[in-house]
């Protein structure tokens, strides 16, 4: 902890950081400079602003447009993506300042998800950490870089919340609960934008993907969404709302329909929510060709009335698509788009230049000393290793086969991720060069004794029939007095248009595990996947278990620290592990049924074939300490609205080894106007224990803590009893009760 602290300072003391400043503050000067330079803007001009093309450095979408060049000198684009380099993006900006009528400088976007060059774990495993400062570090440093090689945007945090883990998009975000997700939403806006977006050292950071992606159908990428305002509101918009309130500059449109319209088309949540009610003044991007997609949603006749529904709708700025290029000038003299609403998407958009200081300097980000000085150095590599292993749950320990043993002489690395330097960064990692990865076997060569000898086998692929590389695999573990076997996804696998059916480990690779595990030597299976897995045979069979998901450039060095016991693990799971695809949806914050679960009773809700409880609930993963949690207490029985509850419980490391132990609160509402889920997540804290030391932890409740959306779709709370819960996960606590009075 003190470690991490040190380079979270080190690193802040880049950005001139202090207290946050919010978007919405508008600089009177400001608004009158962009008056001025819209009273001498042609409507294609205005127009240009916003189109956001592709450049032809990176691919993150089925296309690449030609001539986007030409289209900048003509002042037709006013903002690119998929390009970065302090050189590339100068001269680029120096076409759109130098060679066009009005020299507006050009916004520079990218999608900087989980480190730039630097590449740390994938979001999903970054928010196992549950260390807000951890992940508020990751994007800092993500931010450095970024901006250093001439990038102002970034198109992240992934605020959406999933409890489907068929969806491969749940590695970019942060789980399954919506408090947890706000927080971590507030942590990576922080870290994005530091708090003066002048600063040359951070980017604009993106909401994403408003909203409530990640309930689409069947856990299938682009698929459909429908539920009850109730729930949009009481489950998926908060973290949105709270990267927003922490300042976020920019909003990203989804690629799904809610309530029967695409969310490019949505004027209720573009315009009605996010500008009239939370009081966004950003401005609002689509996703890739969003607004395109809106003709085979069936919603629009054509790409032309696309591009009029979404800029009516309140989308500022057209990623990739060309429907506003095409089609808004031919739209605003017939007559169906105003002005007016050309020239406030424009101001949205200018207002964030000015604010970047680009118009002060457009090639203020392009500074080749600065990119070299600040590219993959030793400290973001320290600070991304120290994040990895945070990032680390351990999921069982069966026979305390971890952390290996002092006289172990022999070590066997198998598995087909066990070298891998391409998955280890996983999906979405931006400019990350794979080959500066450390692997498995490299980080346990690197931090075993001389006197150990390290046998490698590849085993299988991670895909395919292929088993005639077992033979090999059983001969080295058999000599083995250790095994580390490597399973998992590739990094393909999880990600953008990565949805699995079947969340198994795919190939071969549950036969090579079930050899290798028969042998009876002590095993460690590493499990390298960017989404909760279906691994019940595994947790049945002897041994350990690492969830290590792609933890990114340092992912060796990390697991080997954890491995041999120079970091006690303290990651907790953020998504509920299913026991089957069955199961699926199962997450934590459910609602009983009229007729809950009794096992001796057949007429209640649960299957014929699985337990109705999950593999791994949410909030679990084990230490090399053990917690003990005892005498909950609040200080008074009744409460009324006005007052603050004081939750205090004690914990104690009952072990010899210090670690750090993620304490969670839930709470219960057990009678509401409308049904509460049987618990929430409203509290938590990571807290580092001495061998043997005891703390007293209090959490601090109020009445927004346990509000909720009425029946009349009030926000508020109501009077009646609750329940609190602490503990170490979601389903082993401690309770206690009180009534909240009117």
């Amino acid at each position: 902890m003190k470690k991490l602290s040190l380079l979270i300072m080190f690193i802040v003391g880049l950005s001139a950081y202090s207290e946050a400043r919010q978007v919405k503050d508008h600089d009177p000067l400001i608004e009158r400079k962009i008056d001025s330079l819209l009273s001498l803007m042609t409507l294609p001009e205005k127009i240009g602003q916003l189109v956001l093309f592709t450049s032809d450095i990176d691919v993150t979408g089925p296309t690449i447009r030609e001539g986007y060049k030409e289209d900048i000198q003509k002042g037709l684009v006013g903002a690119l993506f998929n390009a970065y380099g302090a050189e590339f993006t100068r001269d680029l900006q120096k076409v759109a300042v130098e060679e066009t009528r009005l020299g507006i400088p050009l916004l520079f976007g990218y999608d900087v998800i989980h480190g730039h060059r630097t590449i740390f774990p994938i979001s999903l495993g970054e928010a196992a950490s549950w260390d807000l400062e951890a992940i508020e570090l990751g994007a800092r440093i993500a931010a450095i870089e970024a901006s250093a090689e001439g990038l102002h945007w970034t198109f992240a945090p992934m605020a959406d919340i999933s409890r489907d883990p068929r969806w491969g998009r749940v590695s970019e975000g942060a789980g399954e609960d919506t408090y947890l997700g706000s927080a971590i939403a507030r942590a990576r806006v922080k870290g994005f934008q530091g708090e003066d977006l002048k600063a040359t050292n951070t980017v604009l950071a993106t909401v994403k993907h408003f909203a409530a992606y990640g309930a689409s159908l069947a856990g299938r990428d682009y698929n459909t969404v429908d539920m009850s305002d109730r729930e949009l509101r009481q489950t998926y918009l908060p973290p949105y709302k709270a990267a927003l309130d922490a300042g976020a500059a920019t909003v990203m449109t989804s690629f799904n329909e809610l309530d029967g319209i695409p969310v490019s088309g949505s004027k209720y949540l573009m315009t009605d929510i996010l500008r009239n009610e939370w009081g966004f003044d950003g401005f609002v991007v689509t996703d890739y060709t969003s607004i395109n997609e809106m003709v085979p949603h069936g919603y629009s006749k054509d790409v032309k009335h696309a591009a009029e529904q979404a800029i009516n709708a309140g989308v500022d700025m057209d990623m990739q698509g060309a429907a506003y290029y095409d089609h808004l000038e031919a739209l605003v003299e017939e007559g169906k788009v105003s002005m007016s609403t050309i020239d406030q998407a424009v101001r949205n958009i200018l207002r964030l230049k000015f604010k970047l200081g680009l118009f002060e300097d457009p090639y203020r980000y392009s500074d080749a000393e600065r990119e070299k000085a600040n590219v993959m150095t030793a400290a973001h590599r320290e600070a991304a290793r120290e994040v990895a292993k945070k990032s680390i749950v351990l999921l069982k320990n069966e026979d305390k086969v971890l952390p290996i043993k002092k006289d172990v002489k022999t070590i066997a690395v198998i598995g087909p991720l066990a070298d891998s330097q391409r998955d280890l960064i996983g999906s979405w990692s931006a400019a990350g060069d794979h080959t500066q990865a450390v692997t498995l076997l490299q980080g346990i060569e690197e931090r075993a004794e001389t006197s150990v000898a390290i046998l490698h086998a590849k085993g299988a692929e991670i895909e395919g029939s292929d088993s005639t590389g077992f033979e090999q695999a059983l001969q080295v573990a058999g000599e083995a007095d250790h095994v580390i076997l490597a399973l998992g996804e590739a990094y393909w696998m999880s990600g953008e248009a990565a949805s699995r059916s079947n969340l198994d480990l795919p190939g071969v690779q549950r036969q090579l595990a079930e050899r290798i595990l028969a042998l009876g030597k002590p095993t460690t299976t590493v499990l390298m996947n960017g989404r909760p897995l279906t691994i019940d045979w595994l947790d049945n069979l002897p041994g350990a278990i690492l969830e290590t998901w792609y933890l990114g450039t340092e992912a060796g060095n990390a697991i080997a620290e954890v491995i041999f016991g120079d970091y006690n693990p303290s990651g907790k799971l953020t998504m509920t592990f299913p026991r089957n695809v069955g199961q699926i949806p199962i997450f934590y914050a459910t609602k009983n049924t009229g007729r809950p679960f009794l096992e001796q009773e057949k007429y209640t809700s649960k299957y014929l074939d699985v337990p109705n409880t999950p593999l791994y609930p949410f909030g679990y993963g084990l230490s090399y300490s053990t917690f003990t949690y005892s005498d909950l207490a609040l200080d008074k029985e009744e409460y009324r609205m006005d007052e603050t509850i004081q939750v205090t419980v004690k914990v104690k490391n009952d072990s010899d080894v210090g670690g750090e132990e993620v304490i969670q609160l839930y709470v219960r509402d057990l009678v509401g106007s409308v049904t509460r889920p049987v618990k929430e997540l409203k509290g938590f804290q990571k807290v580092y224990f001495a061998a043997g030391e005891e703390k007293t932890i209090t959490f601090q409740l109020h009445k927004d803590h346990l509000a909720f959306y009425t029946a009349t779709m009030e926000f508020e709370a109501e009077p009646g009893d609750f329940e609190i819960y602490v503990g170490t996960n979601s389903s082993e606590h401690l309770s206690a009760s009180f009534t909240l009075l009117e």
